[in-house]
């Protein structure tokens, strides 16, 4: 026990030490939280994608994986049919705040609603450790809500 409790105390002494640390993905401080509800942040600027906003987002994470992270979230249309959907940045500034628009393309031809779970639609984007670097916070919106991720 006092051999485990030494190598403990030599481990945390050495990675107390390394200066490094701070920008480390051992860091948990460095890694997205939850999802939490946002306001809608508007643009002055009108997209140039033709597509809608999603309705409601309903979920949203950022998973880490070695060389960046991926942003997916869930979104809910007001009919089933909706199709091509993707997240979409807008015009980033320097406040560390990236902001993606859940767009989609509405139905060809008029559709049903049935329950939720069939109309819910997944989307995600890959985003390198070079894209993060100086964005603290990501916000995925629709036209009603919006869902954010600190780190």
């Amino acid at each position: 026990m006092r051999l485990f409790r030494t190598a403990v105390l030599v481990s945390l002494i050495a990675l107390s030490a390394c200066a490094g640390l701070r920008k480390s993905k051992v860091n948990p401080f460095n890694w997205f939280g939850r999802s939490q509800e946002t306001a809608v942040v508007t643009s002055a600027e009108a997209p140039a994608d033709q597509r809608l906003l999603i309705e409601q987002v309903l979920d949203m994470k950022v998973e880490q994986f070695p060389g960046g992270a991926i942003v997916r979230a869930v979104g809910l249309p007001p009919t089933q049919g909706y199709w091509d959907a993707e997240l979409v940045a807008q015009p980033q500034d320097d406040s560390g705040k990236l902001v993606l628009d859940f767009r989609i393309f509405p139905p060809v031809t008029a559709a049903g609603v049935v329950n939720q779970q069939s109309r819910e639609v997944t989307v995600g984007l890959r985003l390198s450790n070079i894209k993060l670097e100086g964005i603290s916070q990501i916000v995925v919106q629709g036209s009603k809500n919006a869902r954010s991720a600190r780190r």
